[in-house]
């Protein structure tokens, strides 16, 4: 059985992120979704409100793990017992970052590979960026990300 991990920050999750983990979860016997704790990011939710809203959305995938780490993301897989990261290109802009990691993980652990998915066309301009920034303004997010995700966003972001 392969394990794969789908590393980020998931601040919040979207309808992208969950349709690379059902995409993922038909290719591996195991998805594990590690949420960083991502502190430079200053995420908009604590770790353990994102861990939660991950696990409301994802609970319909029944070989998906979901964990918070806070080290090196090479030593977060091995301590999974993985075979490979996950990551997801929404465009060629995605492209020379998610190389540069790719290979640098390559350098500090060549026994873990990176594997690259593409959302499905529907979800490639959504980013979790840009939904934060919609709901701030008071704009409907609801057909990019599930709807707990939303109500979460409009608590925290659109306070009168």
């Amino acid at each position: 059985m392969k394990t794969i991990v789908y590393p980020g920050t998931f601040d919040p999750v979207t309808n992208g992120h969950i349709d690379l983990v059902e995409r993922a979860s038909r290719l591996f016997g195991k998805v594990v979704i590690g949420i960083a704790s991502s502190r430079q990011k200053s995420p908009l939710f604590t770790i353990e409100e994102r861990i939660q809203l991950a696990t409301e959305c994802l609970q319909h995938i029944p070989n998906v793990e979901i964990y918070g780490f806070d080290s090196l993301l090479v030593d977060f897989v091995k301590q999974c017992k993985a075979d490979a990261i996950m990551r997801g290109l929404r465009a060629v802009s995605d492209f020379e970052y998610e190389f540069q990691l790719a290979n640098m993980n390559r350098a500090l652990s060549p026994e873990i590979e990176s594997i690259f998915l593409t959302p499905s066309e529907k979800f490639s301009y959504i980013s979790s960026s840009l939904i934060r920034e919609i709901c701030s303004l008071k704009g409907d997010v609801s057909q990019f990300v599930p709807s707990n995700v939303a109500e979460a966003l409009a608590h925290r972001l659109q306070k009168p």
